[in-house]
Order: structure tokens, then sequence, then C-alpha cells
């Protein structure tokens, strides 16, 4: 049975970019390769993906910065739905599909496209809240790295904003402690 996740990182201020959509504060942290939240392990049970287009610009303008049009290579093997009402670079060749239905509408498409295998919600926090409001949010997993922004783009969006209507209780199933961090 396929499960959609929202699998992400955050700053202890509960922050995913910076306030210029940048992950760049992400990169800079160690990480612990092999460790609960590793990257392999997850993806390996990926099937579909969800994205909204601000993370779907980043990629472009990171994974593909640079590079001609045709030398592009999407990054993922994966089926990939982003959301978004607006006309985007396309990666030629990539199994993307652009979107402005609501979440709700294409969810059984992409699970379908997922062959048993997960639904990964790529980002951004108010795409994860879409699918919460919807009740097709399964876990959300997160690796909460030691670093503060400020401000930026929230792990969670849609209770700011006003657009969701009822208290979400989770339950929380692992914790772990990497390494203790100091201030610097």
């Amino acid at each position: 049975m396929s499960l959609t996740q929202y699998y992400t990182a955050t700053t202890l201020d509960g922050f995913i970019a910076d306030p210029d959509n940048s992950l760049d504060w992400l990169f800079t942290r160690d990480q612990e390769k092999d460790g609960l939240l590793n990257y392999g392990e997850f993806i390996a049970g990926v099937g579909a993906l969800a994205m909204g287009s601000t993370t779907y610009e980043w990629i472009l303008d990171h994974e593909f910065a640079d590079k001609d049009p045709a030398e592009w290579t999407w990054p993922y093997d994966i089926p990939c739905w982003v959301f978004t009402p607006r006309e985007l670079r396309v990666v030629p060749d990539a199994a993307i599909e652009f979107t402005s239905a609501n979440v709700a509408t294409v969810h059984g498409e992409m699970v379908s496209a997922a062959r048993g295998r997960n639904v990964w919600i790529v980002g951004g926090g108010d795409l994860a809240g879409q699918f919460a409001d919807a009740r097709l949010l399964d876990e959300v997993i997160v690796y909460i790295a030691p670093v503060t922004l400020g401000g930026g783009a929230p792990l969670l969006d849609r209770a700011a904003s006003g657009r969701a209507r009822t208290e979400r209780r989770l339950r929380l199933r692992k914790v772990r402690r990497c390494e203790a961090s100091r201030l610097t």
C-alpha cells in the first residue's frame, strides 16, 4: 500500500528554505548519510513525486544551471507532478506533469503511477498542507537541522495563512538525537 509522505528538512525555527527560497543552508550542515532519516533508503521506496513550482524552479536553477537544455537529465527517474498555476520551463523527455488541479483530484493518479511504492511530497510547506487538509498525508518525516534562519518558507504554511480549518493531531513514532550542537 502506498503512503503519501512529506519528507523534508527544517531549521530549528521551522523553515525549509531561506527568504530567497534557497536550500543552501541545508547543504552546509553535516548529515548522517546512513542515519535514521537517510535519503537513500527513503527514495528507494518512492514511486511518484509531488512538488510546488518554487521547489521545481529551485531544482532547475541548481541541477541544470549552466547546462544546455539538450543536456538536461531529470534528477529523479520517477513520475512527477508539479502543482502550479503558471507555465514553467520544461525538462525535455522527463516524466513531469504540470497541473493546476487540487491535490485530491490528482492524488489517485499519483498513487497509481507509484505502483505500490510511496508518494513523496518534495515541497513545499503549502503543498504538504494542501495534502494534509485533504486528509491525504500519511506521514511527515522531518530532519531538524541545527541552524536558524529567522524567516523564509515555513515547514507547514497552511495554519499561518488561515486556510487550515481544523487542528491536526499527529503521533510521534520515532525521534533520534544525532549529536549536540553549540551556538556559534
